[in-house]
């Protein structure tokens, strides 16, 4: 038996209720957390991701703005979901569910894209993606992973040379600046987590997530970049033993900027 979890900025869940459909009919994950739902819960498009068989969903939305929502087949034992940087931005949401290697927890993320200019003194919006990464660093350590979780999401970084088209003319661009590279470190390290992408694909390899709506022919220039990430605690890391990007859902019609990522463990989920 395997557990399978997505992560995918949808970038609008209403618009894209046809493209989440479509990815359920061709991979079928038993967990998906998407980002930028950009609704409120009440708008949520609730109904027709319990037809899917989503029965299970845990939302913590934002007219227009950020959101994050896990849709599951698999039943929640609890939802918590954590406010940073005293904003009111739904940007997390966790959910804890039972497999026969106990409990997992489920971090769903989508960090702050921060704005143009990499100066927190000149940007009120790449300042707050810092601090941002800070309340993470200081709060996903100890007890809060010392045990199964996994962190999935937009993080908006892309922290090794082959995970953007090119290094060098990046380096001064938002996303894959060495300050960013350095503070998601710092949130990776304090967790001890596992950056399960890489641990299966080496950094060698190019792999990317993202492609920009401003590149007309995306996919023969292939300019990506990889900001969304599925991590580990070392406690499940070794229980991951497939991670796919789904690169296909990036050339549908009226796609997200974003592919899923979707990783496969081999753990029994409980159905309580």
């Amino acid at each position: 038996m395997t557990l399978t979890i997505a992560t995918w900025n949808i970038n609008s869940v209403r618009s894209r209720i046809k493209l989440v459909e479509q990815f359920e009919s061709d991979r079928a994950p038993d967990i998906l957390c998407l980002q930028e739902t950009k609704c409120m819960n009440d708008q949520f498009p609730s109904a027709a991701l319990k037809k899917l068989g989503y029965e299970h969903l845990a939302i913590n939305g934002q007219k227009s703005y950020h959101g994050v929502a896990t849709l599951s087949r698999v039943p929640f034992t609890d939802v918590e979901i954590r406010e940073f940087c005293n904003k009111g931005d739904a940007r997390h949401i966790a959910v804890t569910v039972d497999t026969d290697k106990g409990p997992i927890k489920i971090h769903n993320f989508y960090v702050p894209a921060g704005g143009d200019v990499p100066d927190p003194e000149v940007n009120d919006k790449f300042r707050h993606k810092l601090d941002f990464l800070n309340e993470m660093t200081e709060w996903l350590q100890g007890e809060e992973t010392n045990c199964n979780a996994i962190l999935v999401g937009d993080l908006n970084i892309a922290p090794h040379e082959n995970d953007v088209w090119s290094h060098k003319q990046l380096l001064k661009v938002v996303s894959h600046t060495p300050i960013e590279v350095e503070q998601l470190a710092k949130v990776q390290n304090a967790g001890n987590w596992v950056d399960s992408v890489r641990n299966h694909i080496p950094t060698s390899e190019r792999v990317y997530s993202w492609w920009s709506y401003r590149s007309p022919n995306w996919a023969k220039s292939d300019k990506g970049r990889r900001l969304d990430h599925i991590w580990a605690t070392p406690h499940i890391a070794d229980q991951v033993s497939a991670i796919e990007v789904y690169k296909t859902a990036r050339a549908w019609e009226k796609p997200s900027d974003h592919a899923p990522i979707i990783a496969k463990l081999d753990v029994e989920w409980r159905n309580l």
